[in-house]
C-alpha cells in the first residue's frame, strides 16, 4: 500500500491528512492558521500537522511517497512558491522548500480550488471523466479545471478564476475590483446579500421572521422560507438559480467538459438547486442540440476534496 499526505491550508485552519492509494483518508491532524503571522511560522505548523498525521497513522515519513499542498492564492507549481495569497498575507513564499526540508519528503503545491477539483476528478463526482470543471460556491466562487488528467493553471498559475467572469456590467461591486461578477451573485455570500436586500425591501416576508428567530441571515434562509410558501423568498431563490445557471452555461460553452460539478454549502439544497439549474442550462447552452452534453452533478467529497486532491498532486504534474 502506498501513502501520501495532503495539506489543506486555509485562512482559518490547517488540515493534513494521510491518504492511501485507494483515496481513503487514514488520519488527520489540524491546527489553527492564526493569521496574520509570519509565513514561516505557518509553514512550521503545516509540517507539524503532516508529521502528526503520519505518526498517528502508525507510519514513518519514509513511508510517504510525497506531500501535496492546496493553498489559497497564486501557487506556482513549477517553482513551489506561493506568489500571492491576500487573505494569508503571503508574497513570494517558498512553501515547497520549507515543507520538504521539514519533512524530508518531496512536496508539490497547487491552488486550493484546483486541488479540490483534482480530488473530485480522481475520487469524487468527476471520477472517470477526461475533462472536468469544478465550481465551489462558498465565500466566493472558486474554480478548478482538469483537462486530460492535468490541472489547468494558465500561463501565470492564476487560471480558473471562474468567479470573476462578469454577468452584469452594472452589477454590484466585487472584491476583485470589477462589477457584476459571477461571484457577487452566485457565492453563498452573494445569496446572503440578496436575501438581506429582499428583507429590507419586503419586511412582511417570512425571511425577516426567520432572521429574527435565528439571529442572522444565512445562505439557507431564502430556500427555507421558499419551502414555507414565501413568494419573496421564491423570487430570491429563482434569481440566484438564474445567475448560477448563467455562470455555469458560460463555463460549459468555453470548456465543454464531460462533467461539471458544483460544491460548497449551498449545494446541500440538493435537487432544489440542481434540478432547476440543469433545466435552465439545457435551454441556454450553445450545444443544446448536440447528442452529448456536459453532465452537471453535485460534488461528493465535501471538505475532504482538498486533502485528497493535494495528496495526489504528484500524479497531476
Amino acid at each position: 500500500m502506498k501513502y501520501y499526505v495532503g495539506i489543506d491550508l486555509g485562512g482559518t485552519n490547517i488540515v493534513a491528512g494521510v491518504v492511501d492509494e485507494n483515496y481513503s483518508i487514514r488520519n488527520k491532524a489540524s491546527k489553527k492558521t492564526n493569521c496574520p503571522r509570519p509565513a514561516k511560522e505557518i509553514a512550521d505548523d503545516m509540517a507539524a500537522c503532516a508529521l502528526q498525521a503520519i505518526a498517528d497513522a502508525d507510519l514513518t515519513p519514509e513511508q510517504i511517497e510525497w506531500i501535496g499542498i492546496g493553498t489559497p492564492g497564486i501557487a506556482n507549481s513549477s517553482t513551489g512558491i506561493i506568489e500571492y495569497a491576500n487573505n494569508l498575507g503571503f508574497v513570494n513564499v517558498p512553501m515547497v522548500e520549507w515543507i520538504s526540508r521539514a519533512t524530508g519528503r518531496p512536496t508539490f503545491i497547487e491552488n486550493d480550488a484546483n486541488a479540490a477539483a483534482y480530488g473530485e476528478y480522481v475520487a469524487g463526482a468527476a471520477k472517470g471523466a477526461t475533462n472536468a470543471v469544478c465550481i465551489t460556491l462558498g465565500t466566493g466562487v472558486g474554480g478548478g479545471i482538469v483537462i486530460d488528467g492535468k490541472i489547468y493553471d494558465g500561463s501565470n498559475f492564476a487560471g480558473a478564476e471562474i468567479g470573476h467572469m462578469v454577468l452584469n456590467l452594472d452589477g454590484p461591486q466585487c472584491t476583485c475590483g470589477r462589477k457584476g461578477c459571477f461571484e457577487v451573485y452566485s457565492s453563498a455570500t452573494g445569496l446572503v446579500r440578496m436575501t438581506k436586500e429582499a428583507i429590507e425591501t419586503h419586511p412582511e416576508s417570512k425571511m425577516r421572521d426567520m432572521m429574527l428567530e435565528k439571529g442572522k441571515v444565512t445562505a439557507r434562509t431564502a430556500f427555507d422560507c421558499m419551502r414555507l410558501g414565501d413568494p419573496i423568498a421564491k423570487e430570491v431563490v429563482d434569481f440566484y438559480i438564474r445567475c448560477l445557471a448563467s455562470g455555469i452555461t458560460n463555463t460549459i460553452n468555453i470548456f465543454q467538459p464531460d462533467v461539471l460539478c458544483i460544491g460548497g454549502g449551498v449545494c446541500n439544497e440538493g435537487d432544489a438547486l440542481l434540478l432547476p439549474v440543469k433545466e435552465l442550462v439545457a435551454k441556454e447552452v450553445y450545444t443544446r442540440n448536440s447528442k452529448k452534453n456536459t453532465e452537471i452533478v453535485i460534488a461528493r467529497l465535501g471538505n475532504d476534496a482538498g486533502i485528497i486532491g493535494a495528496a495526489f498532486l504528484g500524479k497531476a504534474q
